[in-house]
């Protein structure tokens, strides 16, 4: 299972073997050992997945503190564009973005360490996403980043009349000026 670094230090993409035959295919989607050794260092506690059609953005949002979370992210139906943004003042990469295209095609994952904001659009007509937590949510403690911040500039690969929001990420602030506190 090849695990590859990214540009933003923590961040990782996941690329398992697959197995595929005239049944269908089989593939490894997580092992503690061969993350550790690739230096991932999670005890995840929570799954959570989503459905949501062609256009929906969900993001960016984040956990402060304690609370902080890390997360395993993968699509099991259809395509998205997986976003996220350092938000670790520590890091070099501080304020920098990072999108992936995740599909169940392709079956890539994407290990999104804690200091991170995170969201994704839907490309397809309809996604499944599926992500694993190592920390639980916390209303308390969630933040969140306006997904349309001009000091971020991301690419949602969307046309913004076709972008689907609820209202907490329609009321997100932006990015500049609100500076998260984070580990």
């Amino acid at each position: 299972m090849p695990i590859l670094d990214t540009p933003l230090p923590g961040l990782k993409i996941i690329e398992p073997r697959v197995f595929e035959d005239e049944r269908g295919y089989f593939y490894e989607a997580y092992n503690a050992k061969v993350f550790a050794e690739a230096g991932i260092d999670a005890d995840f506690v929570q799954d959570n997945q989503a459905r949501s059609t062609y256009g929906v953005l969900r993001g960016l949002h984040y956990q402060v503190g304690e609370h902080a979370q890390a997360k395993l992210v993968r699509v099991i139906e259809g395509e998205v564009l997986d976003v996220v943004v350092d938000i670790r003042k520590s890091s070099p990469t501080y304020g920098r973005w990072f999108s992936i295209r995740l599909s169940a095609e392709n079956k890539r994952q994407l290990f999104v360490p804690r200091g991170f904001a995170h969201g994704y659009a839907v490309l397809s007509p309809t996604a499944e996403f599926f992500y694993k937590c190592d920390n639980f949510y916390s209303k308390e403690h969630e933040g969140g980043i306006r997904y349309d911040d001009p000091s971020i500039g991301i690419d949602w690969e969307l046309p913004a009349d076709k972008i689907i929001l609820s209202e907490k990420d329609e009321r997100q602030p932006v990015f500049e000026g609100h500076r998260p506190v984070m580990i």
